[in-house]
């Protein structure tokens, strides 16, 4: 019988057996070992737990310290994450940083704030019903990104504020098996324009080398001016691109699956989220174009992934109007994650900027 990784899952497959292992971490089994979980005697559910004892919810979740860093899973491989489930109280979604090594690299392949790698950038709750991103109410955040490593996979998150976080929650699902030749190590990068430079425009990716493709945007889009903000352009330059890329899309919300503005009913914005893209969160003061709102929105391009075997950097623009029908370059704050597949090694990332420059202020 075809010998059947346990990769690559979907519908289309579901039927199939294989030999790959299925294990899970948690707070309940630090380690994810076989016949190792629910045995905590001490943790956040002792007090709880005091008349029932072992087994009965003693250890759901963790605390982490101010300025701390915390494992939360250290498997070897070879196999892959298949399901990442966790949550945490909307005020640490900036100030939490998630990271991921994969086969004992020096340098994180995947580095964002909590809330941003799963779309929730602005730390206020917003549902999600995509196909590698799910939010569920109220605040339950889920990947179902691959994560295919070869030899171990680190996965941190790091408390940025000068208090301690309580509660957070979570489990990790994933599988070890034999890992295709061919598949590549998933990455994903956080950047921020605040306020974006005049006549600039916002830069989501740059510096990527390798072969690969790119299979996801989010935004945390907020507008500093009055008017429509969306007329900005997206541009992607493959393989040693110019001045011109070689794709380059017609507007914000052309690229997002939208159009016309994202406006239905008439004077509303028309909330949606589907399973490749989205525009789930809108934040307004009071009206469909006054200032200081604020927008989710994501693009999955796993149907259509754009491929590049030795560089990549995308743009995006951000224009409104003026008045006689003239473009105008807006100064917005514009927070990206750009999630893409390639191989290793990948080129060091920008310094995360420090939490003040990361905080959402005016939070609720």
């Amino acid at each position: 019988m075809e010998t059947f990784s346990g990769l690559g899952m979907g519908l289309h497959n579901i039927s199939r057996l294989s030999r790959a292992k299925t294990r899970s971490i948690s707070a309940e089994n630090f380690t994810g070992e076989k016949g190792k979980a629910g045995m905590a005697v001490e943790g956040t559910g002792a007090r709880c737990a005091r008349d029932l004892g072992q087994g009965w919810k003693v250890s759901p979740s963790i605390d982490i310290p101010a300025g701390a860093t915390i494992t939360i899973a250290d498997i070897k491989g070879p196999g892959a994450i298949q399901h990442f489930w966790n949550t945490v109280a909307p005020q640490w979604w900036r100030g939490l940083v998630l990271r991921c090594y994969w086969d004992g690299e020096g340098t994180p392949s995947i580095e964002a704030p909590l809330g941003d790698f799963f779309c929730n950038g602005w730390c206020r709750r917003c549902n999600v019903n995509s196909l590698p991103i799910v939010v569920n109410p109220a605040g339950g955040f889920n990947s179902y990104w691959e994560m295919p490593f070869r030899k171990a996979a680190l996965v941190t998150i790091e408390n940025t504020e000068t208090e301690d976080c309580p509660g957070y929650y979570y489990q990790i699902d994933y599988t070890l098996t034999d890992v295709p030749e061919d598949a590549a190590y998933l990455h994903a990068q956080w950047r921020r324009s605040h306020p974006l430079e005049y006549k600039t425009p916002h830069t989501i990716l740059d510096g990527v080398k390798g072969w690969g493709h790119y299979v996801g945007t989010y935004l945390a889009w907020g507008v500093n001016n009055t008017g429509w903000w969306g007329e900005g352009e997206i541009k992607f330059y493959l393989d040693g691109d110019g001045e011109f890329p070689t794709i380059c899309g017609t507007g914000t919300e052309d690229y997002f699956g939208g159009a016309w503005n994202f406006e239905f009913p008439q004077g509303e914005y028309g909330v949606f989220s589907t399973p490749f893209m989205g525009l789930p969160q809108v934040i307004k003061p009071d009206g469909l174009y006054d200032s200081q709102q604020r927008f989710g929105l994501y693009r999955w391009h796993v149907m259509d992934p754009i491929r590049f075997e030795q560089d990549l950097k995308v743009t995006i623009q951000a224009l409104g109007w003026r008045q006689g029908g003239r473009y105008l370059p807006l100064q917005d704050d514009i927070s990206s994650t750009a999630y893409w597949y390639q191989t290793e090694p990948h080129a060091a990332f920008p310094t995360l900027p420090d939490y003040d420059y990361r905080e959402i202020l005016s939070r609720p």
